[in-house]
């Protein structure tokens, strides 16, 4: 079953986890020293806010799915659409290790699929001070998600 994700970038992550705990009426599941998230059932979503990006605002939107079969028919459901996709592969991430897939939406905004396989002890791959997680930095409305589309560096 899909959960939709939204992953926001804030300026202070305990006046941020007081202000989404009172929204949702639910404690986080997950709490770091720069990251927390939410997996509500009520609305389905797994919602996370963290302080590495630098600026305020959503850093990225997605679809999180529970297996590997779920995440290989969404990447076809995007080829048949002809929406570009930049896959990680199996990366860690946000605290978790996930294979990833991303796209880009006509705005630029990005959207990831993915499938979670197992809590991480770091943020990233290489616990570097990385400032966001591995959402491709988008150009504008025209943006896609290949080669040619740089990530941020925990992707690498």
């Amino acid at each position: 079953m899909k959960r939709f994700h939204v992953h926001i970038s804030v300026s202070n992550l305990a006046d941020s986890i007081r202000f989404y705990n009172a929204l949702f009426g639910a404690e986080p599941v997950k709490v770091k020293s720069d990251y927390a998230k939410w997996m509500l059932d009520d609305p389905r979503i797994n919602f996370a806010v963290s302080t590495r990006a630098g600026k305020k605002g959503i850093e990225h939107l997605g679809i999180q799915v529970d297996d590997a079969l779920e995440l290989e028919a969404l990447r076809k459901q995007f080829s048949q659409a002809n929406i570009s996709t930049h896959s990680n592969g199996e990366t860690t991430c946000c605290y978790a290790k996930s294979e990833k897939s991303w796209v880009n939406d006509p705005n630029g905004i990005a959207w990831e699929a993915y499938h979670t396989m197992e809590d991480a002890q770091f943020f990233s791959g290489e616990n570097s001070g990385n400032n966001s997680c591995c959402a491709p930095k988008s150009n504008g409305a025209n943006a896609c998600c290949d080669s040619k589309i740089k990530t941020n560096e925990c992707c690498k």
